[in-house]
């Protein structure tokens, strides 16, 4: 067996049409034309799930953040905190990338990512 790649991510909600708000009107991911609870960043599909629809209890994702990759995390920064976005504390520089961290209105917790340092080859 080999592993070729993630299908999709699996967002948890309690309320998916607002999560379909925020994944398409706030992040700006392209809504699935099949599924209205898919959307697509790049190459991967985000599906949001009902965890109680299924029996389940609702949990948020928590310190797994979906790294989501941007040209300027300052500049992507200042324009979801114009759409209301909350972010925990200031934008972290590692001294490889620049990371700013938070959640979706379930409590999922995301960031925005971008790697400013070549990769080193070892």
């Amino acid at each position: 067996m080999q592993i070729e790649k993630i299908d999709f991510v699996a967002i948890p909600s309690q309320n998916a049409e607002r999560a379909r708000t925020f994944y398409v009107d706030t992040l700006g991911l392209r809504p699935d034309e099949h599924g209205r609870f898919e959307f697509w960043l790049g190459e991967t599909c985000f599906g949001i799930w009902e965890p109680a629809r299924m029996g389940m209890e609702f949990a948020p994702q928590k310190n797994a953040h979906l790294a989501l990759h941007v040209e300027d995390v300052g500049e992507a920064r200042k324009e979801l905190e114009a759409k209301g976005v909350e972010f925990f504390g200031e934008i972290l520089d590692t001294g490889v990338c620049h990371m700013a961290f938070f959640t979706d209105p379930d409590g999922n917790d995301l960031m925005l990512h971008r790697r400013y340092a070549p990769v080193s080859e070892a």
